[in-house]
This record gives C-alpha cells, structure tokens and sequence, in this order.
C-alpha cells in the first residue's frame, strides 16, 4: 500500500481557528419522521451502447412503488420502469437501503440522465452513452494531460491550464550521496527522518538528473515509480499502435529521457531518487516541509531548505557496478525495453538498439537472491515492497520481444524467454494471490506480454506454459469479480485501504489482457462495473478522475492546483488527476491536521454523509489518505482505457484480430548451390482468422526465400524454401519470417548455415575475432555475426589491423576470398594485403541503421601452397574500413 508521504510538519503548521478537521465521520441517523430521501447515482461519463447499465437509487428508507425515467437532451423518456423493490443493502444508517436501476436496453447514443418518482423524486447527473472506444479514449488523453503537468525541469509544457514553468535547473548538476540512516518509526510512524547529516559519495563526480516526472502532489522524483508510469504509458501506446495520441508516444519517450539520466550503462550506476522527503528536523528539512511552486525551489537560500529546493541531492540504488535488488531492475529495463519496441517498430533501429542494451545492461546487474527489505526509494517506507519475480518477469519479457522486433536470431532472444518463463512460473508458485496488477505487482503485463513473445517463438519450451499464464490472468480477474458480485456498488476493491483506484483501473486492465490472450469475454461485464464506479457510479457520487464527469476532486493534496487551481472544478484544473480514493476510517482516525505554510484552503465535506462499510472519501488538501494523485494512479487510468479501447472498448465485445507465427524446423543446413524447407504456421490468437502476407528478410548474399503459398489465412500453413548458389558463403544465417496483416505484423526466425560446395579449393572459414588483432582494433559481440563476435575499429584514427595467419591451400594459384562483414550507415574501403601483395576494396553498405545485418564481398586473391599465406585487412587512408564477422578462402 502507498506510504503517507506527505505528512505535514509541526515547524510549520498554522493553527486553525476551529479544530484540527476532520476526525471521524460522523453519519447522521435517520429520524423516522423524517421524509425518505435519495441520492441518484451513475457513471457520470457514460456506458458504451452495448455495457450493462446500471445506476443506484440510495434511500434513507425502504421504498416500493417507485418509477423510473432515462431522459435524452430533448427532454423525451426514451425508457422507463419500476424500480425494484430488492435493495443490494444498507451502505450505512443514513442510507440503508441501494436499489439498482437497469436500462440496458438503450443502446442509442446520446446524452441522458435519470429520473426517479414517487417517494424519493431524484434526478442524476447526465452521462452520454456512446461507443465504448470513445469512452476509454477519454481515460487516455486525460491521464497524459496528468503527466504532462508533471513534467519537472527544463522541458515542462509551459502555460496551460495551470501555467507550467521551469524548474528544478540546479537538477543538471546534482550532488550523489550516501545513503541516510532514517530513523525507525519517526515523524509519525513513516521513519523518514534522517539521522544526522548527509555526506556526498567521495569521487563521485555531479550527474544530471534534470527532468522527469514529479511522483505524488510533491516534488520528489523515484526511479521505482517513474519506471513503472513508463511502462504503463509504453505499454498503452503499443495497444494502440496507429491510434495512439502523438501525446502519449510523447509523454511515453520523455519519461524514458530521464530514466536513462538514472542509469549510467558506462559505469553500470542505477540512481534511485532526486530529493528527501524529510531532512534531520534540526539543521535542515525536506521536501514535504513546504509547500510552494517548484520553480521557487530554484532561488530559494535558505539554509534549513538547502536539500529540498535548490540543492536536491541524489541516492544511488547500489554501488557502481554492484548487484541491485530486482524490483527496480526488472521496471526499469522493462522501460527501456519497452522504448525499443516503440523505436522498432517506428524505424528507428539505431536507438532501438541502443535502449535495448541499457535494458540488457541492467537486467544482468539484478541480485536474484536478495535478503531483508527490497530497496525502492529511501526510505522504502515510502514504497514498501516484498515481491520481485514479476518485474523480472516484465524485464526479461520486455527485453525478448525488443530482439524480436529488431530482427535478432532465436539464439539471442530464448535465454530472455527461458529466463521470463522462470520467473512467471516463481510468481504463480510464490507470489500469486498476494496482490493484483498495481504499483506493486507487475504481473499481469508481463504474462500477457510474455504470452505474445512465446507465440512470437513458436512456443518453445520453458518453465510455464501459455495457458498457466492465462489461468493466472483469470485467476487475478476472478477474484475482484468475486468480491464485486457481493459488493453493494459492484466494486471489485478493498475500499477500506490504500490504492483502491489504481487497483480498480487494474481490474479493468488485467480483464481485457485475460479476453485478448484467452478470447474468453466473461468478465467483460465486471471491467465495465469497475469503469462505472470510478467515475461516480459509487456511494460518493463522485468521479475519481478530475476532469471526468460532472463531480470530481476539488481539492486535491498536491501543490501546484492548489496554489493556481481552481477548486470549483473549472478552469484551471488538473484534469487526468486521479487520487487514492477512498480509504479505511481509521486512516483518519490521527485527524487532517493543520496547514502548511502556503497551502490555500480547500476542504470538501458534503461527502462525510456517505461514509459506510468502514470507507471514507475526504476532498481535502490536507487529505493525502484519499486526494492526493501519484504518477501510478493516473498510469493505471491511462493503461485501462487503451486495453479496453484496443478491445473495443469490452462491453462483451470480440477482442480484435491477431496471429501468430512460427517455424519449423526452427534451423537446417544445406550446402552451397542446394535449397532448405521449413513449415510456416500461423494460428488465431484472437478474434478471426484474416489474410496473412508472409515475407523474409536479413537473407545472405546468394540466397533467395520462396514461400508456397507466399499469402495464407491465419490457421493454415506455407513451406518456405531457401535457395543458395555455389557462390553463397559458408556460415550461419539469421533470416526473419515476418508475417503482416490488417492486424499488426509478428516475426519468428529461422538460422540457414550454408557449408562449402566441395567445388573448389580451401573453402575453409576463418572468424575475426580469433585473427591477430593489431592497434585498437578489438572484438566485441555481433548477435548476427557466425559466432557471435565482430572486430571494430580497423584502420581509420585507430591504425587498427586484423591479421589471418596459417591460411592453408594445397597448391600455389588464384582463390575465392569471401569476406563476411558490417558496414553501417555508408560504403567503407578497405586496404587487403595478402603475403605482402596489396589491394583496396570497398565495402558496400550494409544497412542504414542495423547491426543485424551482414553483408558478403568476393575477392579473388592469389594464395601459396601449404600454411604459410596471411591475410591482413587494413584502413585505406585515413578512412575506418568496415567491421569484420569472418571470412571464407
């Protein structure tokens, strides 16, 4: 559950002239003299044409004999009815009886509102009906506009509705320190007080780690809670995919620019935080010490603020180079992986390639044996977390489908799948049935993710299998459905804790991940009832997202509406806010407090009536129980409405089309001048089947594919046949079958190794990185490379030389060199000299952008009997000559 981290400081609090606020609810009973009331409510921003729909009739008595109306914009009664007489239950004393109103019958759309008569005459809010795409979309763009009010640094959206500014500058140098010693259960149980002073990392140099986003109603910045906002947002733009907002892609691409100032790959440093929430309380302060505009933060000079304005200072997760705890390993490089899919699939292979090794980089730095307390922010109070193997499951999932989409071999992605499938089968074993998808528990998005990457595969073995994962999907829905059916409202959730809203937005997203992977559309219904009560069909009446909805937070513990929002609900609001929610009375049980220095008051406290089932909802600013937003809240709204909108929008709707591919065999060797096969085989994964174009690519020079039938419907078959002639090098191929239809494209692999023909001389194969390696030339990895290593760095500045020694012939005269190698972006010469004979060959380009490809040129070169020929490849000039794979004489 989400830690209180803003609790406000006695060194600045402002008495109140009348009590500390508000302490408990206190509900007021029912006199039975007293004429029986109502409240209406529905989901405030509509049902889809084909939800169920439902609104709640709340009485102060028992009624019957009631009526209904569903009244449209003209004013006419498009539907009408009894209400019925069976209540749900009593939501408390004031309101002891809930009845439910059903008018799923209209599917128009339209605007409309409820209308009730005879003992309780009550009218709702009005709501639209209307495709339930439209509906979901609206969760989209308001989460992002959330975000984008986030921004810190120098890239903030300036103006607006809540005139952004600069801030935070002095975050671009910023001091690294020793993590602080907190004291246990200080400043009112969090422990975040720290002990005594806070002492800089000797030789650590300052880093920047300017931007981001701000975490909560504060201005604290957590490498934990970033990355999983990241991965939520990334995640929503590839479900979309073309019907993604440009504001998402965007917002999605500005979080990873930060994440990657939090990760130095160069000296595998991951920092944790920018900032502290609480200082010493003698010398200095923190961040939840004041209460201002964060481009204050940068001219203030007070000495007691000197860490939490001007001077942030910055915690490292572990030691360069040193073992992290998996939790944030696994988000972030899910992250990172997750931008090189975007980047991928937009084309650009050039930083997908290089996200994609951060993730790499820092997956491997995770410690899968850790002890005690996992470390997320400091203090961890602040995000208590015990369960790891789900994010490591995203991270590994994530990684493997970026080698897929970049093309990479089979080779290069199954260790990632191998190492996902492990950690998915941990989870089920382990950890399965402690939470749901949230800021903690990650496992719903890998399972469905890791589901696709296996179907990419070809479904290889590994230690869980698809439909464990889909089982563990129903699993998670079915039992919020099965607390939703008891509940008065529907609500899947525990209302009485932290987090309900980002839970219940998890509901809705984890439903439409089990539809798409299993086809199976039960709980459509339940993620439909989920949406409702979030935005107002609950016993608050009240949209838990500002800006969705007629009522919604006014008041919200979080600084910058606060001080230039509105709190009427118009103008200038922070629309895609969404806050805790709810939370158990005894969380207030310690009272509001007073106010912080600068806070303007805002305090809402018509919904103190509705307090029931142990629940409470309070729209204050001093509430961070219930109002305050998090970068997490407002995710997991973003990642419901793009699912869901992907889908359809549920609704009981079909989920969308989609295929797999796969190949087998899944390799096979042939040599040179004869042909291979394989069987290509698609299947459904959901929806229908459609017409798939099968294609392949990264083909060696001499080789062509021939696919038969080259177009199938999703389902069936084609035989694929790779051709080579006498002239096709030795070596090993990765070719990339890519299958593309109305629904998106998937690609498996398939690994040709060509041998020699017999027809010639020699035909023995030589690999680079073995060669005598001169000046800076150096070996390094080449997943597309015959053993996974490419020489660099030959000639140009570096006066690098490759030298093949012991080149063996059995008679002096004229050979075949056949030179396997890399040139990137552009055309490369190269000097060739062979037993002291010298010539120049350019090397034409390869590719634009991938280092997957490799390329063959032919040289005919004059060699002596017996093991005495050399072969050296040099620069020509000042040039750089192109990398080198291996080659073949």
């Amino acid at each position: 559950m989400r830690s209180s981290i803003r609790r406000p400081d006695l060194r600045t609090l402002l008495a109140l002239a009348v009590g500390t606020g508000l302490v408990t609810a206190v509900v007021p009973l029912a006199s039975a003299a007293a004429a029986t009331t109502g409240q209406l409510r529905v989901d405030q921003v509509g049902y889809g044409t084909s939800d169920t729909k439902i609104a709640y009739l709340m009485t102060t008595a028992a009624v019957s004999g009631e009526t209904y109306k569903l009244v449209n914009s003209a004013g006419t009664a498009v539907a009408s009815g009894s209400v019925t007489t069976s209540s749900r239950g009593s939501w408390n004393s004031a309101y002891p009886d809930v009845y439910p109103i059903d008018f799923s019958t209209v599917t128009t759309a339209g605007t409309y509102h409820v209308v009730t008569s005879g003992t309780v005459a009550a009218t709702s809010d009005t709501f639209q009906i209307e495709a339930p795409s439209t509906l979901y979309g609206g969760l989209v763009s308001a989460g992002v506009n959330f975000f984008q009010n986030q921004r810190d640094g120098a890239d903030v959206i300036t103006g607006g509705a809540l005139n952004r500014q600069p801030a935070h500058l002095n975050d671009a140098s910023a001091t690294v320190y020793q993590t602080p010693d907190f004291i246990a259960n200080s400043d009112g149980d969090t422990g975040d007080q720290i002990s005594g002073n806070l002492t800089p990392i000797s030789g650590a140099s300052p880093v920047n780690v300017e931007g981001g986003w701000f975490d909560a109603g504060d201005y604290l910045k957590f490498t934990f809670t970033a990355s999983y906002a990241d991965d939520l947002l990334y995640a929503s733009d590839l479900a979309l995919g073309s019907n993604a907002p440009a504001s998402l892609t965007a917002e999605a691409q500005y979080g990873t620019s930060w994440l990657n100032k939090m990760y130095n790959a160069s000296t595998k440093t991951l920092y944790l935080q920018v900032g502290i929430g609480e200082g010493n309380e003698s010398s200095y302060g923190g961040d939840h010490d004041l209460w201002r505009l964060p481009q204050a933060d940068d001219s203030d000079s007070t000495a007691y603020d000197k860490y939490a304005a001007k001077n942030r200072p910055v915690f490292e997760a572990a030691a360069p180079g040193a073992k992290i705890d998996p939790d944030v390993v696994g988000r972030v490089a899910a992250a990172f992986a997750f931008a090189a899919q975007a980047d991928a699939k937009a084309g650009d292979t050039a930083d997908a390639a290089t996200e994609l090794a951060n993730a790499t980089s820092l997956y491997a730095q995770a410690n899968t044996s850790p002890s005690g307390t996992l470390e997320t922010a400091d203090p961890e109070a602040y995000y208590p977390e015990s369960i790891w193997h789900d994010a490591m499951e995203l991270g590994a999932t994530e990684i493997a489908l970026a080698q897929q989409d970049l093309g990479d071999s089979s080779a290069t992605y199954t260790p990632y799948l191998t190492q996902a499938g492990t950690w998915a089968s941990d989870y089920i074993a382990s950890d399965s049935g402690q939470d749901t998808l949230n800021l903690y528990d990650v496992s719903a998005i890998a399972h469905a993710d890791l589901i696709t990457a296996l179907k990419n595969a070809g479904n290889p073995s590994v230690a869980v299998t698809p439909a464990a994962l889909i089982a563990n999907l129903k699993a998670q829905v079915a039992s919020a459905a099965t607390v939703s059916a008891a509940d008065i409202f529907h609500e899947g959730g525990d209302y009485t804790n932290f987090d309900v809203d980002s839970h219940t937005f998890g509901f809705i997203s984890t439903e439409a991940l089990y539809q798409k992977a299993s086809g199976d559309t039960e709980y459509a219904a339940f993620a439909n009832e989920q949406r409702d009560w979030l935005l107002g069909d609950n016993a608050w009446g009240t949209s838990f997202m500002v800006g969705e909805g007629t009522t919604f937070p006014d008041c919200m513990g979080s600084q910058i509406p606060n001080i230039l929002g509105n709190s009427s609900g118009t103008g200038a609001i922070d629309t895609g806010a969404v806050v805790n929610g709810p939370n158990g009375s005894s969380n207030f049980s310690g009272g509001l407090g007073g106010l912080l220095t600068g806070m303007v008051k805002c305090e809402n406290d018509s919904y103190t009536t509705f307090t029931g089932h142990g629940s409470e909802y309070v729209d204050d600013v001093r509430s961070w129980q219930s109002s305050e937003p998090a970068l997490d809240m407002s995710g997991s709204a973003v990642l419901a409405g793009a699912l869901q909108g992907a889908l359809g929008g549920g609704g009981g709707g079909q989920p969308g089309n989609d295929f797999s591919v796969a190949v087998s065999p899944a390799s096979g060797s042939v040599a040179a001048g004869g042909s291979a096969t394989a069987t290509v085989s698609t299947a459904v994964a959901s929806g229908s089947a459609e017409p798939v174009a099968l294609t392949a690519s990264g083909l060696p020079s001499g080789v062509t594919a021939s696919f038969a039938p080259a177009s199938v419907s999703s389902g069936t078959g084609s035989t694929l046949t790779l051709a080579t002639t006498s002239a096709t090098a030795a070596g090993s191929y990765p070719v990339t079958v890519t299958g593309t239809a109305a629904s998106g494209s998937h690609t498996t692999s398939y690994t040709l190794t060509v041998t020699g023909s017999g027809g010639s001389p020699g035909g023995r194969t030589y690999e680079a990185d073995q060669a005598t390696l001169g000046g800076s030339a150096d070996a390094n990895s080449c997943s597309a490379c015959l053993d996974g290593q490419k020489v660099s760095d030959i000639g140009g500045g570096s006066n690098g030389t490759v030298t093949f020694t012991g080149i063996t012939e059995p008679s002096t005269g004229s050979y075949t060199l056949t030179v396997s190698y890399l040139s990137v972006g552009k055309a490369r010469p190269a000097t060739i000299t062979v037993n002291g004979t010298t010539q120049t060959v350019t090397f034409a380009e390869t590719s634009a952008s991938s280092y997957n490809v490799i390329g063959t040129t032919t040289v005919t070169v004059t060699l002596n009997a017996g093991s005495g020929n050399t072969v050296e490849f040099s620069g020509s000039g000042t040039s750089g000559a192109p990398d080198l794979d291996h080659i073949v004489v």
